[in-house]
């Protein structure tokens, strides 16, 4: 089947900031060289592949669920709406939908299937992957410059002691943290 989009997220597991999802549909004679797992990626090997993917697909949508929405229902949740929204945003139809995970996103355009390590068995979702990362960085990048306390453009928002030592001299920055994840769950049950 062609076209194929292949989607992914990033920012599952941080304390702080949205999930984004990225759906990309490559151009069969033109797929970029070093697609991969963002995760196995350096910076400077995501940023490059980014502008190459960009430049070179056939389409490319990116969706985000912010923290107040993820806390509304859950990181599963937010992540696969994300995602749906991405597939739905491409300006190519695509006629299947590939998933990184084990879950196909409910209300998808076309045909879905989830493949475990898919970010690794698909270059499409590998492309994705990469997108939904270099995103989801600049923009906790940029959150770094508004809440200079807090290190996220070092961090990108993940449980580090850094980041835990912030929260605790300075309390979670309201509509960024994810007030439904623990740090900020037990110490509101714990009142």
């Amino acid at each position: 089947l062609w076209p194929v989009a292949g989607m992914d997220e990033a920012g599952r597991g941080p304390l702080a900031g949205p999930v984004v999802a990225a759906a990309v549909v490559l151009d069969p004679d033109n797929i970029p060289a070093g697609l991969d797992d963002s995760k196995r990626l350096n910076h400077t090997q995501r940023e490059a592949l980014f502008e190459t993917i960009l430049h070179s697909a056939r389409a490319v949508a990116v969706s985000s669920v912010c923290a107040e929405s993820i806390d509304t229902t859950d990181i599963r949740k937010a992540s696969l709406e994300a995602m749906c929204r991405s597939v739905c945003g491409l300006s190519v139809r695509p006629k299947l939908a590939l998933a990184d995970g084990r879950d196909v996103p409910p209300g998808l355009p076309c045909l879905g299937r989830a493949l475990v390590k898919g970010d690794q068995r698909s270059q499409s979702i590998a492309a994705a992957s990469i997108v939904a990362k270099v995103i989801r960085d600049r923009m906790m990048m940029d959150c770094g410059r508004r809440h200079m306390h807090y290190g996220f453009e070092i961090h990108m928002g993940y449980a580090t002691v850094r980041h835990r030592s912030a929260i605790v001299a300075h309390g979670p920055v309201q509509r960024l943290h994810r007030i439904s994840f623990a740090p900020f769950r037990t110490a509101d049950s714990d009142a």
